[in-house]
């Protein structure tokens, strides 16, 4: 029995103002059924008991400590650059500003 019906999904696209051919409705409410089969079989095995969750997986940080550590000498950097200027990295203009 089909839950989403192509008059439904005509609705739905003329609200998102979406032009749709009929063989997309047709092939999207197909798609958007199985969607909406699969969604109520879920719904059909999941106990009372059973706890809600965003992950099937329970997830943890895995981060190590932020430490601060030996930094690179800037001037060792900039002397190995292309091109520097004023302390910094001299690259070439891609966005068409001004200089």
């Amino acid at each position: 029995m089909s839950r989403i019906s192509k008059e439904e999904v005509t609705r739905l696209a003329g609200l998102a103002r979406i032009a749709l051919t009929e063989e997309e409705v047709e092939r999207f409410a197909q798609e958007l059924d199985v969607i909406a089969q699969a969604v109520a079989t879920v719904g059909e095995i999941v106990a009372e008991d059973t706890p809600a969750t965003s992950h099937p997986i329970a997830l943890e940080n895995v981060m190590r400590a932020d430490v601060v550590g030996e930094t690179l000498n800037r001037d060792e950097l900039l002397d190995a650059a292309p091109d520097a200027e004023a302390g910094m990295f001299r690259v070439p203009q891609i966005l068409g500003e001004e200089q």
